[in-house]
């Protein structure tokens, strides 16, 4: 008996050996044929990734704490037209910001700028978020990721556990496609394997990608990490609550690209990581507004139960 267990051990052992390899890759590229890191072994590939403040994470709003120092941001030069560079890097797409483009506010300790943004996204429009509210996996997520404004490169600037500041915004479908985000759909057909890259040629702005000024005032907050390795611990994490409209269509773009070993880029996330002991805070009212909807609607369901017929 105990010869059969060491050699199921060792059949385990040498099957996970064949099975993994020093790349790391998302859940949906995994096999043996395709030997990577998986997310669940990720520190595999960087130790940083089995730290303690690692991100995406699940925010459960009733647990969150209002910080009246969370004001609204100000945004600088992000209604500016640039031309960048849209690039399929194997994991995601990305397009990379000139740095004039900064934010500041908003609970920040210094002004970030702008440096590139990417996004994280499901099947044709299915769950696909990194970040889950109250459980809730929304289709797509993008990330503009700042540096504090004195770096000079994203490697420095990850080295201060406050160097990095990231805005994250979720999707949800809509019946009817958003105009806005033409030039960047448009351009996802000539990018469709690893390493192609093409320029926005008609241009973009950060502004025209997320949501108005005024509605923007509702995020969550937490300190975390990035959601890929390195999974540096550098990460100021903004939640804006209010989501983006895109067309199923649109949605469906993204899924049409396509990993190294050729299979669809989709399910592009990183499963939600534990806050162990972390502090989720909030701005705004929007997390009271909805307790007290459910309270008069409970109450009223009680009041018309206690109605005699």
């Amino acid at each position: 008996m105990q010869r059969l267990l060491m050699f199921t051990l060792l059949a385990s052992s040498l099957l996970w050996t064949v099975c993994t390899g020093a790349d790391w890759c998302y859940q949906s590229q995994f096999t043996c044929d395709h030997q990577c890191n998986a997310p669940e072994k990720w520190s595999h590939a960087n130790g940083n990734c089995a730290g303690t403040r690692q991100s995406p994470i699940n925010v459960v709003t009733r647990k969150t704490v209002k910080d009246e120092r969370l004001t609204p941001f100000k945004f600088s030069n992000y209604q500016e037209i640039f031309r960048g560079t849209i690039k399929n890097n194997g994991h995601s797409v990305q397009v990379t910001v000139p740095d004039h483009r900064t934010i500041s506010g908003g609970g920040l300790p210094d002004s970030y700028k702008a440096v590139q943004f990417h996004f994280h996204w499901g099947i044709n429009g299915g769950p696909g978020s990194e970040h889950t509210i109250d459980g809730e996996q929304y289709p797509m997520e993008v990330h503009i990721v700042h540096m504090k404004s004195h770096y000079t490169d994203l490697k420095r600037a990850l080295a201060d556990e406050e160097g990095v500041a990231v805005l994250g915004f979720f999707y949800e479908a809509s019946n009817s496609g958003n105009r806005k985000y033409d030039p960047l759909i448009n351009a996802l057909r000539s990018i469709k394997t690893p390493n192609a890259n093409t320029t926005l040629v008609s241009g973009i702005s950060l502004a025209q990608l997320i949501p108005s000024e005024q509605n923007m005032t509702n995020y969550y907050r937490y300190k975390g990490s990035l959601t890929t390795p390195d999974c540096s611990q550098a990460v100021i994490w903004t939640l804006f609550e209010n989501p983006i409209p895109l067309s199923t269509d649109q949605l469906q773009a993204f899924a049409e690209l396509k990993f190294h070993d050729g299979k669809p880029m989709v399910d592009t996330f990183r499963p939600v990581q534990p806050l162990n002991g972390r502090q989720v805070y909030r701005s705004g009212s929007a997390v009271i507004l909805a307790s007290a909807v459910l309270l008069v609607a409970a109450m009223a369901t009680a009041l018309g139960l206690s109605q005699p017929n």
